[in-house]
């Protein structure tokens, strides 16, 4: 077996609405936007990552950029298996005698429908892998950030992506309840969007209401160490004339309070559903934050005020679904009964 281990190349993948993250041979290989770049007339791929981002809003009439995930699940088919392939081929972008065989790991989140996770599975497939193991996004951050999941103890993870918010109890090495919603970073950028526009008659694009996010983006109108205000170009909605304006944490922090509030709402539901034995552990334990969306400045602070319980910000918390879906992987035989 030892002998024919470099026939088979094996990869943990974190398929993400937002970015695609690949891991392989124990380090990050691959950390790309998940969108791709198409010429309409002829179908085929012009860029895919950060190069078809900077594309993105800015394309004429014979280009098209897609994101082929939307809410955590593909939405187009073909699109997700063409960026799995160009992913992986960045990994490896010689050319080689022979392709190995592909065995890999992708994480899900865990409201997936059967149909959904059929779709993971098969792009997985068509984009050259032999063996496809699927792990729920929650029990990979929770791996990712050191917890030890077999243990009979209650941990809750929260893991905030770009298309959906998995919140989840794990104990013995499964899920004892989950709550998953489809408000995260996406919807961030959209409220974003939206505030622009009714507040300041500013019309910006999504790679501009993102920079803001990243910026400026914050939970709390009241921080300890706030960022200095950014500043946004885009068009006057009256005049259609492009403007530049200022925009300051708070403001970002009101245009955000809806859907931080839905997501608010989401953790006590599944607060509500724990077992008792598991409640007493959350207590002891308290909650893990992990995704782009932990980045938040005064999350943290704004869900620990709501829940009244201590609530943690994982390390490197973009990279930990990927980092448990790569040691899972690493560990197959051991992990193998959390894989679907």
């Amino acid at each position: 077996m030892g002998i024919f281990n470099f026939l088979v190349q094996e990869l943990a993948i974190d398929l993400g609405t937002a970015n695609t993250l690949i891991i392989h041979k124990d380090k990050v290989v691959v950390d790309q936007p998940s969108i791709i770049a198409i010429n309409r007339t002829t179908n085929q791929v012009i860029a895919i990552g950060h190069q078809a981002m900077q594309m993105h809003g800015k394309v004429h009439e014979d280009i098209k950029t897609i994101r082929p995930l939307k809410d955590g699940v593909i939405a187009d088919f073909n699109a997700a298996e063409q960026m799995i392939r160009g992913m992986i081929r960045m990994i490896n972008p010689g050319k080689r005698l022979f392709s190995p065989q592909l065995r890999m790991v992708i994480c899900i989140p865990s409201g997936i429908t059967e149909v959904e996770k059929r779709a993971v599975r098969d792009s997985a497939e068509r984009a050259g892998s032999k063996e496809v193991y699927l792990i729920h996004e929650p029990m990979a951050a929770a791996i990712g950030i050191g917890i030890d999941v077999s243990e009979p103890m209650g941990n809750m993870i929260i893991d905030i992506g770009g298309g959906t918010t998995e919140i989840a109890v794990i104990a013995l090495g499964g899920i004892v309840c989950d709550e998953s919603i489809r408000v995260a970073g996406d919807e961030f950028t959209l409220d974003i969007l939206e505030y622009m526009r009714r507040q300041h008659n500013l019309l910006i694009g999504e790679r501009s209401a993102e920079r803001i996010k990243i910026e400026v983006g914050a939970a709390l109108p009241e921080l300890d160490s706030p960022p200095e205000d950014y500043a946004v170009n885009g068009r006057d909605l009256m005049t259609g004339i492009p403007k530049q304006i200022t925009v300051s944490y708070s403001e970002i922090a009101l245009a955000l309070d809806k859907s931080i509030s839905k997501i608010e709402e989401a953790i006590l539901r599944a607060l509500e559903l724990t077992p008792p034995e598991l409640s007493a552990d959350i207590y002891q334990t308290g909650l893990y934050l992990t995704g782009g969306g932990a980045l938040l400045r005064g999350l943290d602070k704004r869900i620990s005020a709501k829940t009244k319980l201590p609530v943690y910000v994982a390390d490197d918390p973009l990279r930990a679904v990927v980092r448990g879906t790569g040691i899972a992987l690493k560990n197959i035989h051991n992990f193998k009964f959390l894989m679907t």
